[in-house]
Order: structure tokens, then sequence, then C-alpha cells
């Protein structure tokens, strides 16, 4: 059978990759073509384009866009249309894959939705347009199912892909001698990976290694962004190390980390390491999504556990004296360190157990063959 696929940034190129693999455990023969990226295409989908042509943050960066993202859509339509797959499957990218999801159902192609838009967040009512075009929707986090279900929308919760990841993970023996760490303890920055989130966010990171001169600070940067972009921010500090997607292996030495809001910080708690989460946007998309949001925090560690057990430090709060203030409070012999792994703890219990690609793909396959 024939899949189609698309994922609109860094995270969803990885989950859409393990989900390939999924499906081809219950149909060794699939064909994938992809709107993704390098992982995807290492998984055997042919790609028809790049994510970081498409991954646009905040409500400012969307509406400059929105000539490109057009012409993306009307692109991406055509090419749909060209192959007619069996299956649509859409992984989470919201304002692409919801448009996405009508034109396919308006066209008689079965849609699937892997890792739902985080309608709980803002915007309630798009759930919706999603039980309205969306056959199956593959859900990863446990409030979902009753989320959905406000709405009489039954979902298949299939657990979080990012445990298979995390399973298939094999930590690297040699990895400080091969990146030149020494063995100075480590905080890692991870500041995400879209152009914006390095411009706005890593540089209130970087000023905040001034305050700890007996950690070494090493930044996980990421290949699909230009080198000149990270060696512009960090040339005033000589000191600050980096590893090019090495995310995991640098967490694993790690012993607290800085990290942008995101897939990271849930991440960050399944490897156990204390973090201090960051966000920051323009002022305008901050103001917009203020109005907008409907859950009492940003990051899906805190979500998941339904309290704080990170600091969320967003906007106006995140300068270099407080990140500074809250990443001492996680340090070796503070309090919060204690506190902060004891959340991550029930936050593991709730997540459950590795296989939700392989769970997703049996489920897809399954529903597509019931239909023939």
């Amino acid at each position: 059978m024939t899949y189609y696929l698309i994922a609109g940034e860094r995270s969803g190129d990885l989950h859409g990759a393990n989900l390939i693999r999924g499906i081809r455990q219950y149909d060794p023969a699939a064909n994938c073509r992809a709107y993704g990226g390098e992982q995807m295409e290492a998984a055997g989908a042919v790609m028809v384009r790049h994510y970081r042509e498409m991954a646009f943050m905040g409500f400012l960066e969307v509406v400059k866009n929105l000539g490109t993202i057009r012409r993306i859509l009307h692109e991406c339509q055509a090419d749909l249309l060209a192959h007619r797959p069996d299956a649509l499957i859409l992984i989470d990218y919201a304002g692409f894959n919801l448009r996405m999801a009508r034109f396919a159902k308006q066209h008689g192609i079965r849609v699937f939705y892997y890792i739902s838009p985080k309608v709980w967040a803002w915007n309630q009512r798009r759930a919706l347009k999603i039980k309205a075009n969306v056959d199956r929707l593959f859900t990863i986090l446990p409030f979902e199912t009753e989320f959905f279900a406000t709405y009489d929308y039954k979902v298949d919760y299939v657990g979080n892909p990012l445990l298979d990841a995390l399973a298939d993970f094999k930590p690297d023996p040699a990895f400080r001698a091969k990146s030149g760490l020494g063995e100075q303890p480590i905080i890692a920055l991870l500041p995400g990976s879209r152009h914006q989130e390095i411009t706005s966010i890593l540089p209130i990171m970087l000023q905040t290694t001034r305050q700890f001169p007996d950690y070494q600070f090493v930044v996980g940067t990421v290949s699909n962004l230009p080198d000149k972009l990270y060696s512009d921010l960090l040339a005033d500090y000589p000191t600050v190390k980096q590893v090019d997607d090495a995310a995991y292996d640098l967490l694993q030495v790690a012993t607290a980390a800085l990290v942008t809001s995101g897939t990271a910080t849930l991440e960050t708690a399944l490897l156990n390491i204390p973090q201090v989460v960051c966000y920051k946007t323009t002022g305008i998309s901050y103001a917009i999504a203020k109005r907008l949001i409907a859950v009492p925090f940003i990051s899906l560690v805190n979500l998941i556990a339904d309290r704080e057990v990170v600091k969320e430090l967003i906007q106006n709060d995140l300068t270099p004296t407080r990140a500074a203030l809250e990443l001492k409070a996680i340090l070796p012999g503070n309090p919060g360190r204690t506190v902060q792994l004891a959340g991550y703890a029930s936050v593991q219990q709730k997540m459950g157990d590795p296989g939700a690609s392989e769970r997703a793909g049996r489920l897809m396959v399954e529903a597509l063959q019931e239909s023939i």
C-alpha cells in the first residue's frame, strides 16, 4: 500500500521515520512519499520537500510568510492528487496539516493523524475540524483521550514515540573524548531547532553561562541550520563548546540543562536531567498567544504532570539573572534537584511503555486492510 506523510519540523521528521518503520513491520512493501527530512528519507520515504522550507514559528512569522506557505500548500495538494495514496498521514504541524486533511477528505483520500495538533492548548474548537476530516487520530499524550472525548470523538492512544527513540538510543562511551569535553561537569544548552528560536533564546542562555565558572557549557546544535548562525552568537563565548545532532549523548553526560520549550523538554525529563524551560518569541506573537492559550503550562513535562515540575521562564521572565537563579536551584546539593527528579518519576509513570510507533503502524495497516 502507499502512504503519504507530512511533517513540518524536526521532531515530526523523527517520529515520521519511526512510524514508517512501524508500518513496514506489518506492510513490508509499503511505499512512502513524504514532506519531511533526513530521518524519514533514511527510513525509506521518497522526499518531496524538506521541512526547513516550512518551519515558521510564531504568529508574526506565519503572517509574513503566508505567500510561501500557500504556494507550498498548493504544490502539496497537487502532488497528493498526482499520487493518490491509500492514506495521508499527518504528523502534528496543525496550520498546514489541518488544511491538507480537509483537502484529502474532499477528494476521497483516507486521512490518519499521528501526533495530534495541540488543539487542547488554544482554539479548542479545532477539535471539531479534526473530527470532521480525520478518519483516525493516533494520540501520544495521556490526557488527550479525555480531551477529545468531550467532543464525542474516540481516539487511539498509542503511547509516546519518544519512548521508542530513547529505547533505541545507545550512549556513546567515547562521546566526551570525541567532542573535546573534559571532566568538568556539563550544563547542556538546547536552544531549539528553528532559526527564530536560536536568535531569540540562545543569546540569553549564553549570557547565563558567565555565572557558572565551575561548569562547562555545551550547545546542542542541529545540522539543518547554518553553522554561521551559531558561530556568530558564540563568538564572544570562547569557552562554550558545541556538538551537532547529538542531543541525547549530550544530555546523557550533562548535570543539568537549559531547554527551549518543545519536544526537547520531555526528552530531557525522560533522560532524567534536571532542566529549566525557556521560551521567547516576538512581542506581537507573545501578546496574541497569551490571549489564546487555554492551558496553564507550555512545557509537555508540566502538562503531563498537571502541575509544575519544571520551572518555565517565558518571554520577559527569561533573563540571564532569572535563568541563573533557577539553574542553581537544580544543581547537585540543592533541594530543587531532588524535587524535580521526583516529579519526573510521576511523568514517566504516566507515559507508559515504548512501542508507540509499532502500535500506530499496526493500527494504520489494519484499518487500510479492513477497507479493501
